[in-house]
């Protein structure tokens, strides 16, 4: 039935380039669910797809159980595709197939590393409309270039995932391509992790507002506060400057520009949604541990669990009554990001909570990769056209978490 599903859905790309035209100011908007098992998001596209969110990928890639329409080398969608590679993988060359020459990329499984060559295609995916409080309508986008890429893209990846989706800066990404396909959608999108399995988090596209219940009156785009995103030299991943951090109010002490990114695209503080746990650079981490552990005080220690080596043991953890130091990551344009104890702290079990922050070693590429634990629960503007990350509080302080979206369909 789902083969029978995707070829009718397919057929609707012949048809017509996109079923629906945007009017100015809309905007997209799509469901995301959390895998427990990898840590991972993915969002829901053409209906019953779901494609695992990755904003350092510079193209979309999916395994195709149909046959597609493949894009010419020639083309500038084969250009843009190839304009970015990752140093791990070896770059694929175009193929010749019956006196046309075939695009070919090289993608990469976000959680393996391992890349694998891939055959450019052009294909679709649909998505709703909305009107910032219900999704109103859906639209298809057509002729939508994502690599048709062979089983290993999807190994390690959340059961039933059927490829990961490009939200990158790179000009196939779908905020660029979104924007690109319609003149009325504005060159940004909203992210929002859920924190369990059983709460759809969701993406927006395009302008808000953004209404959450059970308060449908704030549109979380008035909270947000808003930081420079840094351009790497050599990648579109999203990068933000960083001058400190501080527990509890008190600046931790590391070594000058410990969290500066360099002009060949070392060090630095990138954000990411496959990372589950925030990465720091071992001496960085070190730093963190240690004042982190001194600020706790009395609070009973535990055994290291995992890759977490500060944990404590106390039956009234999971009631939220311990007063777990704040973290505030000190950006370069003076705001604070605040993170607080959900999360600070991973519950383990047996009264057991750890300090989800991560060794990264001493020769980590980045000086700290901001992970999607620290994510969840707040609202996260990325603005591709200003070059500016919006960050919110944690929703709670709002009654609401990333599942207060209503995608029960409006009117």
């Amino acid at each position: 039935m789902l083969q029978n599903l995707q070829i009718s859905l397919l057929s609707l790309v012949f048809i017509s380039f996109t079923v629906l035209a945007l009017e100015p100011s809309q905007t997209l908007v799509a469901p995301i669910t959390k895998d427990t098992n990898t840590s991972l998001y993915s969002i829901n596209l053409n209906y019953v797809e779901r494609y695992v969110i990755d904003l350092d990928a510079t193209f979309s890639g999916r395994h195709f159980s149909f046959q597609q329409t493949l894009i010419s080398c020639s083309s500038p969608q084969c250009s843009a595709a190839r304009s970015y590679s990752s140093p791990q993988c070896s770059p694929s060359r175009n193929k010749d197939a019956n006196g046309k020459c075939e695009c070919v990329v090289t993608p990469m499984n976000p959680v393996t590393r391992k890349c694998d060559s891939a055959k450019l295609a052009s294909s679709y995916l649909i998505i709703s409309l909305t009107d910032g409080k219900n999704p109103t309508d859906t639209i298809n986008f057509g002729g939508f270039p994502i690599a048709s890429a062979p089983q290993t893209l999807l190994q390690s990846l959340p059961e039933g995932t059927t490829g990961v989706v490009a939200l990158s800066r790179a000009p196939l990404a779908l905020p660029t391509k979104f924007s690109a396909s319609h003149q009325g959608l504005a060159k940004r999108f909203a992210l929002c992790l859920p924190s369990t399995e059983n709460t759809k988090g969701v993406v927006f596209f395009g302008d808000g507002p953004y209404y959450f219940l059970p308060r449908e009156k704030i549109d979380l785009m008035g909270t947000l506060a808003y930081t420079p995103l840094l351009k790497h030299p050599k990648s579109p991943e999203y990068y933000i400057g960083l001058k400190g951090i501080s527990i509890n109010g008190k600046a931790n002490y590391f070594r000058r520009k410990a969290f500066e990114l360099d002009p060949s695209g070392n060090g630095g503080v990138k954000i990411s949604t496959i990372v589950p746990y925030t990465t720091l650079r071992s001496d960085i981490y070190r730093t963190i541990v240690n004042d982190y552990s001194e600020a706790m005080g009395g609070i009973p220690r535990a055994m290291k669990t995992g890759p977490f080596e500060v944990c404590v043991n106390d039956r009234r953890i999971g009631l939220g009554v311990i007063p777990f130091p704040r973290v505030d990551l000190e950006l370069g344009n003076g705001k604070n990001w605040t993170i607080l104890k959900p999360n600070l702290i991973i519950d383990m079990g047996n009264s057991v909570g750890c300090l989800a922050f991560v060794d990264g070693g001493k020769n980590a590429k980045e000086a700290m990769v901001i992970g999607s634990y620290q994510m969840e629960n707040h609202f996260f503007l990325f603005d591709l056209g200003a070059s500016m990350l919006g960050f919110s509080p944690p929703l709670s302080f709002y009654k609401t978490t990333c599942g207060g979206f209503n995608f029960t369909r409006g009117a």
